[in-house]
């Protein structure tokens, strides 16, 4: 009996879809990429309950025929290629001819669509791959299409998306990465009848702004320098921002040929250009825009099309290193070296004395291969064994999540204070050393998650309000975070769209400025993707703690550092904070008496 067969077109356009539509931000990627190669100038996203319920995409594109608006959703079936051979001449997002047969798979879709020389549109309803109804009907030049219950027949995928924040968040960020490469294009995005972004044609820069920025202002784009370079191989364009404006939270985009891309060996070659000009932790923004022969890449190696190979990746990363080092020393935000200076240079000498040759000595019987020969017995430790002695021991002290404790009587020690950071006190295993400022933010960390559990902020009131403006996604982030935010002791007030007013502070961070540490909060949460209450809400609290907490180099009395040790050490636990970094750590008996 044969057992091999083939399946229907339902099945593998569902298989299909398991790759290309993974949630409403891939529906959202290929609907939009496909209104672009359509021609469309004016693009409208319309979302509902972040794309479960609607993803709407209404473009001003060329449109379709009848026979063509039925075709679009078979498998396979596509304008853009014709053979193997194109792959390698490709310029349009899309090739595949797989997207709206896997939309089409796991949802129900309406499209409406007409070209300017009908007189009549084509209506197409689809749901999970079978044809609903198919009929002539009046529509605009251009296409409109309605995916409406994604995953409706994939009860498991749709279980697994995430909240809506998190789904918003990330449509949000699939459609930076279009409207960002495409400034010559208009965008609307609509989300449950509010507009979180209008986007005019305009310029690269102008795009930026108003994406990230202040349109208005220009305040953003302003501490970015052009990058401009034309080779045989590649052009590379754009903007990398100056180091004194560049922050922990970067917004970094590479696109080629009109694709949005990831690339770190590319990234690796910008963070290079900036070697020695940044600040610890600190990363630069930077919108970098290759445009090379499409023979010179591969972008069929993943359904997303966001990983890309390139022939020749090394020459580009010289290359790409070199003009963005170019564009900073253009500023003069960077030494320059000319390589091409023939001639001496003149150094002023003492007493007028000549410059000696340096004399390097050389070994010749050195052999790195013999380290442990006859010829160099003196290179070899001998008891080497006891290097390592205590290090299991340390390590332990250090790691250890056990009850035990490793501070001894905290009511009657004594306790100093070394370089404005550390408090210092015998312990039952040696010399204890507790970072001040972690000490006090773990403590302030287990007060705000109290006050947040029950609700119960203190405020202080703010003498001059401070505004706080944040991109969409951002604002996004803020909104679903208000209530917390409120109960832990900030009042906001929202002045437009993509502001709110700070009137108040909670009365744990004194007189500190408000806009800084509610940045902090919506950048951590962001980066370590709190989806949860639960998660969101410590890093509200840790945030806060570490802004509240005692700054390093200030000076602490004896009675100040032992209040603070007391109700360090009643916490479950001490030694680490919830972010893993240390605050307590031991000197043994053992290392202290090795060093005499």
């Amino acid at each position: 009996m044969d057992i091999i067969h083939l399946l229907p077109d339902s099945v593998a356009n569902q298989i299909a879809a398991g790759e290309v539509i993974q949630r409403p931000a891939s529906c959202l990627k290929e609907l939009v990429e496909n209104s672009l190669d359509a021609g469309a100038k004016r693009i409208q996203v319309i979302v509902r309950d972040a794309g479960r319920t609607l993803l709407q995409v209404i473009d001003d594109g060329v449109g379709m025929s009848e026979m063509d608006a039925r075709l679009a959703f078979e498998r396979h079936a596509t304008s853009k290629i014709r053979e193997a051979q194109d792959l390698f001449s490709l310029r349009t997002m899309g090739f595949r001819g797989e997207a709206l047969a896997s939309i089409c798979a796991v949802a129900q879709v309406e499209m409406t669509t007409r070209r300017a020389e009908d007189e009549t549109g084509t209506l197409l309803e689809i749901h999970g791959s079978d044809v609903v109804r198919q009929e002539p009907c009046s529509c605009p030049v251009g296409t409109n299409i309605k995916v409406s219950n994604l995953f409706f027949n994939v009860p498991v995928r749709r279980k697994f998306l995430k909240t809506d924040q998190t789904e918003l968040r990330n449509l949000l960020t699939e459609f930076y990465h279009i409207v960002l490469v495409y400034p010559k294009v208009s965008f609307t995005f609509v989300h449950n009848d509010e507009i979180l972004l209008e986007l005019p044609a305009g310029t690269e820069k102008q795009r930026i702004e108003a994406v990230f920025g202040n349109p208005k202002k220009n305040v953003y784009t302003s501490a970015f320098v052009d990058v401009h370079t034309e080779t045989d191989l590649v052009s590379i364009r754009g903007f990398v921002v100056k180091p004194e404006n560049a922050t922990r939270k970067a917004e970094q985009y590479f696109f080629v040929n009109g694709r949005y891309m990831r690339h770190p060996y590319f990234l690796k070659a910008v963070q290079t250009a900036y070697s020695g000009m940044l600040v610890n932790d600190y990363q630069p923004s930077f919108f970098i825009y290759f445009d090379i022969n499409p023979e010179a890449i591969d972008v069929n190696i993943h359904p997303t099309k966001t990983e890309i190979k390139f022939a020749d990746e090394q020459t580009i990363f010289q290359i790409l290193m070199a003009s963005v080092r170019e564009a900073l020393g253009k500023f003069t935000l960077s030494p320059q070296i000319d390589f091409d200076t023939t001639g001496s240079i003149d150094i002023p000498l003492a007493q007028d004395q000549p410059v000696s040759r340096p004399q390097v000595t050389v070994d010749p019987t050195y052999n790195p291969f013999h380290t442990r020969g006859a010829v160099y017995p003196d290179r070899v430790p001998t008891n080497w064994e006891s290097l390592y002695e205590g290090l299991s021991q340390t390590r332990d002290l250090e790691t250890s999540t056990s009850p035990e404790p490793v501070i001894a009587d905290v009511d009657s020690c004594p306790m100093w204070q070394y370089a404005g950071k550390y408090i210092l006190l015998p312990g039952a295993t040696g010399l204890v050393l507790i970072n001040q400022h972690r000490a006090h933010a773990a403590v302030l960390y287990a007060q705000f998650l109290e006050q947040l559990s029950h609700l119960q902020g203190a405020k202080q009131q703010l003498l001059f309000p401070e505004v706080i403006s944040l991109p969409s996604d951002e604002m996004v982030l803020l909104e679903h975070m208000l209530a917390d935010l409120r109960a832990i002791g900030f009042e906001l007030d929202q002045l437009s769209p993509d502001s709110y007013s700070i009137q108040s502070i909670p009365a744990q961070l004194s007189n500190q400025s408000a806009l800084p540490v509610l940045q902090q909060i919506i950048q951590q949460v962001r980066e370590r993707g709190a989806d949860t209450q639960q998660e969101w809400r410590e890093q509200i609290a840790l945030s806060l703690a570490q802004s509240a907490a005692i700054p390093y180099g200030k000076t602490l009395t004896e009675p100040e550092m032992r209040d603070l040790v007391k109700r360090l050490v009643l916490l479950p636990s001490y030694r680490r904070m919830a972010d893993g970094k240390t605050i307590v750590s031991v000197l043994t008996d053992e290392e202290i008496n090795k060093r005499f």
